[in-house]
C-alpha cells in the first residue's frame, strides 16, 4: 500500500476560526432549517389549508427571523466596540 501524504490541516481536523459572530451564524442556520421544514409542511397542506394563512405564517416567520438576526448581530457588534481598547485599529484616518 502507498504511504499516506500529510494532511492539509496538519492532522488537527477541520476547524473554523473563532469568530464573535459564530453564535449569530448558528442562529441563522437554525432559523433557515426550521423555515424550510415549515415550508415543506405548508406545501403538503398539513398545517393550514388556506393559501393566505400560509403566506401570512411564512412571512411572519421570515420577518421575526430577520429581526432576531439583526438584533443578535447588533448586540455582538456593540459588545466588540465596547471591548476594543481606545485607539486600536483606528486606521490612518485618525489623528
Amino acid at each position: 500500500m502507498a504511504k499516506e501524504t500529510h494532511s492539509v490541516t496538519g492532522g488537527r481536523g477541520f476547524a473554523v476560526a473563532a469568530s464573535p459572530l459564530n453564535e449569530v451564524k448558528l442562529d441563522f442556520a437554525i432559523i433557515l432549517v426550521v423555515g424550510v421544514l415549515l415550508l415543506l409542511l405548508l406545501v403538503q397542506g398539513r398545517v393550514l389549508d388556506n393559501l393566505w394563512l400560509q403566506l401570512l405564517l411564512l412571512s411572519s416567520y421570515g420577518t421575526l427571523g430577520m429581526l432576531w438576526i439583526i438584533i443578535r448581530t447588533r448586540r455582538v457588534v456593540v459588545k466588540l466596540t465596547h471591548d476594543r481598547p481606545s485607539g486600536a485599529n483606528d486606521g490612518p484616518h485618525q489623528k
